[in-house]
């Protein structure tokens, strides 16, 4: 594949004209991953390419979990998970901001966290929140890719780009791998989305790896 050409096809049919360097280099990344890790089907590299459009809303740098939830969000979205009590205290109000680490390790803690995310220690929730690409959160999903002694390597670049290729490759992430839907069989870029989250946005990512694939024959 010609880089060159690559990116002077996708800044004009999916970029409106304009890369910045952070969307070029988060984008070099992936596709050095995709070699180092023999990822070769142009279908294959088109969907992970396309994938972060979504989850790093184009800028394709990694990202670190905000969880600057107000009190009243922490309720009505993990009601089962915190306290109304906990929610008060640690959520955001007009009298206090956000104690982000306390409400991680709430959340993403006690048998919840252990069951859902092997979290064991009571730090764990904000040790091991979501960063990448595409984010991991979980001491369990920390340890499959080899970043528990050091989980702020998730959020750099090379290493989050390495993530989410082997994850996506593999199955690593909700157990459905890049071959279930892009084979000899045929091309499935909407249901591909089940890779990494269900069916959110499914169409979205799928008409931009249309627009990769393209770019990657240019």
């Amino acid at each position: 594949m010609d880089r060159k050409h690559f990116f002077d096809a996708v800044r004009e049919t999916i970029f409106d004209g304009s890369l910045k360097q952070y969307q070029v280099e988060g984008m070099e990344a992936l596709l050095d991953a995709c070699s180092e890790l023999q990822v070769a089907d142009q279908r294959h590299v088109a969907y992970v390419l396309a994938t972060p459009m979504i989850e790093t809303g184009g800028s394709f740098v990694p990202i670190v979990e905000n969880l600057n939830y107000s009190a009243n969000a922490l309720k009505a979205k993990f009601g089962g998970r915190i306290s109304s009590t906990d929610a008060d205290r640690y959520g955001r109000t007009s009298q206090h901001a956000a104690n982000q680490p306390e409400i991680a390790n709430r959340i993403y803690g006690g048998d919840w966290g252990r069951t859902h995310l092997g979290n064991t220690a009571s730090t764990d929730g904000w040790t091991f929140r979501g960063r990448g690409l595409c984010q991991i959160t979980g001491r369990a999903n920390y340890a499959k890719f080899g970043v528990v002694s050091d989980p702020d390597r998730a959020a750099t670049l090379p290493t989050a780009a390495t993530i989410m290729v082997r994850g996506m490759r593999d199955g690593l992430f909700t157990s459905k791998k890049l071959s279930d839907y892009l084979n000899d069989a045929g091309t499935d870029y909407v249901n591909a989305r089940r890779i990494i989250n269900g069916l959110d946005r499914a169409e979205e990512i799928a008409g931009y790896a249309k627009k990769f694939e393209a770019a990657l024959h240019a």
